[in-house]
């Protein structure tokens, strides 16, 4: 086993010794700095491959502040004020803290500006208000009584929101506040490239440029308490200017309004379905970011360096999937390890040489504090990105932050320890091989292809009650055997399904980008595609209201397929009758029910017909399995339908022939390794796959069996951090108990 080689390990200024020791225990061929830290002579002279920070639009306070016009600019939307009278002032900054954001009064507000009667939507005339820029408030004339009315309105951003939030974590008190810059204006963008060129020239002992990253941060916005009021990690939001604004209108041939930035107040999250104008300013900003990243790229190589891109903070314009990145020249990308999900997103990235993990926790006093164990969450996360590893390899690990925080840690510097090791061993024994995947499973949304591993997302590997019951489609899919693919509507209504796809899973909340919204009543091919796709053979899962859209008496457009639909008070006087739940199927064949549970359900009975309401619902609740937040009021189609849990009156779990095809139906999957197996099981009956299913599966969920063909061999891993025992089943039915410590892998040959 190596014990040496693809680790990154962070140091700073004056701990050249204790890097140096902390490097051979970690087995670390590479060393980087962190915001806030420097490499000084003696980490650089330990013979490491060298990583450096490098910043392309901040930390050059002594450019921006003579040029504070040119600074990253934001849309923002006021609070909305009520019209008590005929008048009625809005106030600008209300909410926003002063700090990040100031208002742009030097572009003609009534060009840029937008004010909006909120209670009909309508744009109110430029003449009939003023800006009170002292103020910062928005006198409105002629408003209608007690409507509600916001402006939209450009902001400039005057301090880097991520150098903030280091700022606040850690500290560092009367630190100089970094302002970003905006390398759209030209004399920014020349600055930019100059000071990267005279970087580049100062810095021979610099092998890897460790972009952090371009130039447009994600949507981050801080309230008047410096907290986080506004966060999308997709979101493009800071990356207006009057200037950009003028030349997509001569590009595109018409004016984006401010509302297209605002949405509502939405600020175009992920979750909306994306509209015209939300994707022309994706594609207008990618191509102008892409054109100048690919300079930075081959500026670097031409100064006999690396290009690195960190996937995180000022990554917005880059796209990674979306076509063309591979022509960017980057060499390698690295992203935060927040969980399987974020290692996908990270591992999957096409056209670069290498992609690599920088691991939880971040060496940071929020978490390296007196009386904690940052060991925990070490080997949470490694648990959570082993499980993706091994189905799609990064190739490189690593952490960072403040070094001298982590080695005042023993336990967690051996949990480091043997985590790299293990890292190591997995590409000594896989070669960097991606383990077998046995089906090929694709997630239908609106965004695709383009926005992989992304979906059901709002911050970084962090759920919330909205998302969780989605997020553990991706998560469980994360590190399971199959293929796994992201396509879109679009590519549905253009090209049909493709022929290698086994299975679909669709799904999400009602008029989000992830269930579709109005495709479903404006695109009636779209259904009828997938319908005679399933029809045909195919299978498709969905997830808690796919296909949702009030439209010809139907709310689940794809209810026949699926076998439910949901009553949204609009059919109450049709009567629904369920058939009886079956507790023991294919797919829940795992689940525990506890003693005298199912006897229990069996004997309570169904509740008889009723007039409004139909009939047959159980009357106790079967439980075992956790469907996350609650889908109200679905219910069977027709008595064919297979119900697989209907407690509480509406259907959680379903399975619908449908020709030659099966349809799913799962009310939500939050992650755990029981609902993992459940949509594993749900996936491989749905395909007519079960007689696949045995070979090389753990009789344990907690365990996963991961194949890799090529090298001959197979692991079993234990995902918890208790000893777990699995039983088996080889290719040739042979069956082998296996026992694995805590956090544990073992490996066999085929």
């Amino acid at each position: 086993m190596s014990t040496s080689g693809r680790f990154t390990i962070p140091s700073e200024s004056n701990f050249a010794e204790k890097t140096a020791e902390l490097a051979r225990l970690w087995g670390a061929d590479a060393v980087r700095n962190s915001d806030g830290t420097q490499l000084d002579d003696e980490v650089v002279a330990l013979g490491m491959k060298v990583y450096t920070a490098y910043f392309p639009t901040r930390a050059h306070n002594e450019w921006i502040t003579l040029h504070m016009d040119e600074t990253p600019q934001v849309y923002l939307l006021s609070k909305r004020a009520l019209a008590e009278s005929d008048t009625v002032d809005v106030s600008l900054m209300d909410g926003f803290f002063e700090e990040q954001l100031k208002p742009n009064f030097d572009a003609d507000p009534h060009k840029y500006w937008e004010v909006v009667d909120r209670s009909t939507g309508a744009v109110v005339p430029t003449e009939q208000w003023t800006v009170d820029a002292e103020a910062g408030v928005v006198h409105v004339s002629g408003a209608e009584l007690m409507h509600e009315y916001t402006v939209s309105f450009l902001a400039y951003i005057i301090w880097d929101p991520v150098e903030m939030y280091n700022h606040l974590t850690n500290g560092w008190g009367d630190k100089e506040h970094e302002i970003p810059f905006d390398i759209y204006h030209p004399a920014t963008r020349k600055f930019v490239f100059d000071t990267f060129e005279q970087w580049l020239k100062d810095n021979p002992q610099v092998d890897v440029v460790r972009f952090t990253t371009f130039f447009y941060q994600f949507t981050l916005l801080f309230d008047q308490k410096q907290r986080e009021k506004v966060v999308d990690w997709f979101g493009c939001a800071c990356t207006v200017s009057p200037t950009a604004l003028d030349d997509f209108e001569k590009e595109y041939g018409y004016r984006l309004r401010p509302e297209d930035f605002v949405n509502e107040g939405s600020y175009n999250s992920a979750w909306r379905v994306p509209r015209k104008p939300q994707r022309d300013w994706i594609d207008f900003l990618s191509h102008f970011v892409r054109a100048n990243v690919k300079k930075l790229a081959s500026l670097s190589h031409e100064a006999g360096k690396e290009a690195m891109m960190f996937l995180g903070d000022q990554w917005i314009g880059t796209e990674p999937y979306k076509d063309g990145f591979e022509d960017l020249g980057l060499d390698a990308v690295v992203g935060s390890i927040g969980d399987g999900t974020t290692t996908r997103m990270i591992a999957d990235i096409p056209g670069v040489k290498y992609t690599e993990g920088r691991f939880l926790p971040y060496f940071f006093p929020d978490t390296f504090y007196e009386g904690n164990d940052p060991s925990i969450e070490a080997w949470d996360n490694w648990r959570k990105a082993r499980r993706a590893i091994l189905r799609s390899p990064i190739a490189r690990m690593g952490y960072g932050g403040y070094l001298s925080l982590a080695a005042k840690f023993p336990k967690f510097v051996d949990a480091v320890e043997h985590i790299s090791d293990e890292f190591r061993d997995i590409h000594d024994r896989t070669d960097g091989e991606a383990a077998r995947g046995v089906l090929n499973v694709a997630i239908l949304n609106c965004w695709g292809k383009m926005r992989s591993w992304m979906a059901y997302t709002v911050a970084h590997a962090l759920p919330n009650k909205q998302t969780y019951s989605y997020y553990g489609i991706l998560e469980s899919l994360s590190g399971m055997r199959v293929n796994v693919r992201f396509i879109s509507f679009d590519d549905v209504l253009e090209h049909g399904v493709a022929d290698d796809i086994d299975v679909i899973v669709t799904g999400g909340p009602v008029d989000t980008a992830f269930s579709g919204g109005s495709v479903w009543a404006e695109e009636p091919r779209l259904a009828a595609t997938l319908r005679a796709w399933v029809h045909g053979g195919g299978a498709l899962i969905g997830v808690g209201q796919p296909s949702a859209q009030q439209f010809q008496g139907r709310f689940f457009q794809l209810a026949d397929v699926l076998g439910v639909d949901e009553e949204r008070h609009q059919t109450l006087s049709v009567d629904k009758y369920f058939p009886a739940v079956t507790p023991e199927h294919f797919i829940t064949a795992d689940v525990h029910l506890g003693e005298g549970v199912l006897q229990g359900f069996l004997d309570a009975g169904y509740r008889k017909p009723l007039s409004g309401c139909g009939g047959g619902q159980a009357i106790g609740e079967l439980g075992g399995i956790d469907f996350g937040e609650p889908i109200a009021d679905t219910f069977p189609v027709n008595e064919d339908v297979t119900l697989l849990r209907a407690d509480g009156g509406q259907v959680q779990l379903a399975v619908n022939e449908y020709g030659k095809g099966r349809g799913v139906y799962v009310s939500g999957l939050p992650y755990s390794a029981a609902n993992a197996r459940l949509l594993e099981r749900a996936l491989f009956w749905a395909s007519h796959n079960e007689g696949k299913y045995a070979a090389y599966s753990s009789s344990n969920p907690e365990c996963e069996v991961a194949v890799f063909d090529k090298s001959g061999c197979y692991c079993v891993v234990n995902n918890t951090d208790r000893a777990q025992s699995t039983y088996v089943e080889r290719g040739d039915g042979r069956i082998e108990r296996i026992e694995l410590a805590p956090s544990g892998i073992a490996w066999r040959t085929i």
